[in-house]
């Protein structure tokens, strides 16, 4: 469909403004959230408005888009400003605007420099929708680059224990990912240049590169690596609990909620369709890592006292099950993995955001510091139950469905994989009913004064909770998204 209102190009720029108005306005806390407020929800509003138009074609875009804009950027070196929309991107985008509301909210009690806290949430919203919204690799690398800068800076200003450590050690991990996958992009480009007489950066021209299997293995692992960090997989996550722990909760949130959901993507809309032949020889590789992450990560879960660490490790482990989907690359796993995404973003999301409303109480976030929680904050401990049922994989909740899909896809292709995958499904049982039981159930270990949650933090929580219970009970609306788009990679 060609549209007079230019969305897409909407969806990137409004939240870019909101931030700078935000900054504009920073002498006002007041002013500064509310402003960030209302750009949060029209950007949320305006991400609804494609869903009227999942039927359409859009004139000139590649199979399976909806929505789709292309304009002349820097013709030189046929860098384009190519913008395209289908069930996978409009999920994303949906996801993003939603998990970016919930962290205005959850971050309404932020007194420092707020208003350029708010304006860093925007910033990274804006690039983050870029991202998803690509499809011209050299914009695609921008915007993941542009993540990097207020993500490092809401991490080195608002963070709290090791800030500066964290932020560090979080920016060398990334920017050497980065460095490789430039290099990729730019051979990509010059190799296809040199067979078909045009140079560009356009994902839908890329994709016909004649590549060598040797060079095409090295490229898809140097994109490979950049993704595998940021998601994080084994052995690249050591950066993770640090940024993950030391971050305020709303820079947590988006972290875990919406970043690494960029690298997942990144895997299924450039590396697998770019390079199939190098991603068939690695898949084995991928299976490995998945599975190991999945038990290995769930098992240091079990055995940490701090529970926003605890949460860091139980993240990446569910995490592997979107890897694991992605590896399998048939259209139930890869449905799953991209379902896993968003179940992922928001139960891991609102864990993350009750450990800090519980650590904004206390000042503490060990469980020795806790116990018998549901006599005290009944409301609070009800919210932090379902979301731990959700994360443990009860039926009737969102983990559960995509992590099902995942296993049984995976299981057509890899028996084995899926079978350890499964097991690993045990271990976040026990840490899961490890952590329920001695915060909300357990003895009082320490007379604690705590008031139960305020209307807004109800709130925050009890719209996540219903996106949980939404989609666990009915997520066909969401998979019949995903369905055109993945034929259309699959046969790529």
């Amino acid at each position: 469909m060609t549209s007079l209102i230019p969305i897409l190009t909407l969806l990137i720029f409004l939240p870019l403004c909101g931030s700078l108005l935000v900054l504009a306005l920073r002498r006002s806390d007041a002013a500064a959230r509310g402003v960030a407020l209302a750009f949060s929800v029209a950007e949320l509003a305006l991400c609804l408005w494609p869903l009227a138009l999942t039927g359409e074609k859009a004139t000139g875009a590649p199979a399976g888009f909806f929505l789709y804009q292309d304009s002349a950027w820097i013709e030189r070196f046929g860098i384009r400003f190519t913008l395209g929309m289908d069930g996978i991107s409009l999920v994303m985008t949906l996801l993003t605007a939603f998990i970016t509301l919930i962290a205005v909210l959850s971050a309404w009690q932020v007194k420092e420099r707020a208003g350029l806290f708010f304006s860093l949430l925007l910033a990274l919203q804006a690039a983050v929708q870029g991202l998803f919204l690509s499809l011209d690799l050299f914009l695609f690398y921008l915007f993941w680059e542009a993540m990097l800068i207020p993500m490092l800076l809401l991490i080195g200003v608002w963070g709290n224990g090791r800030p500066v450590y964290s932020t560090i050690k979080f920016f060398l991990y990334t920017f050497v990912g980065s460095l490789l996958m430039l290099v990729a992009i730019i051979a990509l480009y010059l190799m296809h240049g040199a067979q078909s007489g045009s140079y560009t950066f356009g994902l839908p021209a890329l994709v016909h590169t004649t590549i060598p299997y040797d060079l095409g293995l090295w490229m898809f692992a140097a994109f490979l690596l950049s993704f595998a960090i940021k998601f994080p997989l084994f052995p690249l996550h050591t950066w993770q609990p640090d940024a993950y722990c030391d971050a305020p909760v709303a820079g947590t949130l988006m972290l875990g909620s919406l970043l690494s959901k960029t690298a997942a993507y990144g895997l299924i809309r450039i590396a697998f369709p770019l390079f199939p032949e190098a991603a068939r020889a690695l898949t084995p590789l991928i299976y490995v890592v998945a599975v190991l992450g999945i038990g290995y990560f769930a098992w240091i879960a079990f055995a940490q006292r701090d529970m926003k660490r605890m949460l860091a490790y139980s993240s990446v482990s569910h995490m592997g099950f979107v890897a694991l989907g992605i590896a399998a690359w048939s259209p139930v796993a890869v449905s799953g993995a991209l379902l896993q995404m968003v179940n992922h973003a928001v139960t891991t999301g609102a864990l993350f955001i009750a450990v800090g409303m519980l650590e904004e109480r206390a000042a503490n976030r060990d469980l020795s510091g806790y116990g018998g929680t549901w006599g005290k904050i009944p409301v609070f401990s009800f919210f932090f139950l379902v979301f731990n049922m959700a994360s443990a994989g009860v039926p009737g909740l969102n983990n559960f469905v995509s992590e099902l899909i995942i296993l049984v896809g995976t299981f057509r292709v890899a028996p084995l994989a899926a079978a350890l995958a499964f097991l690993g499904t045990i271990l976040t049982l026990v840490y899961t009913v490890r952590l329920v039981q001695e915060v909300v159930f357990g003895k009082e270990k320490a007379p604690l004064e705590l008031k139960d949650l305020s209307l807004r933090e109800a709130g925050v929580l009890g719209v996540m909770a219903l996106v949980v219970v939404a989609l666990g009970v009915h997520p066909g609306p969401v998979l019949e998204l995903f369905r055109t788009p993945l034929e259309v990679l699959l046969k790529q």
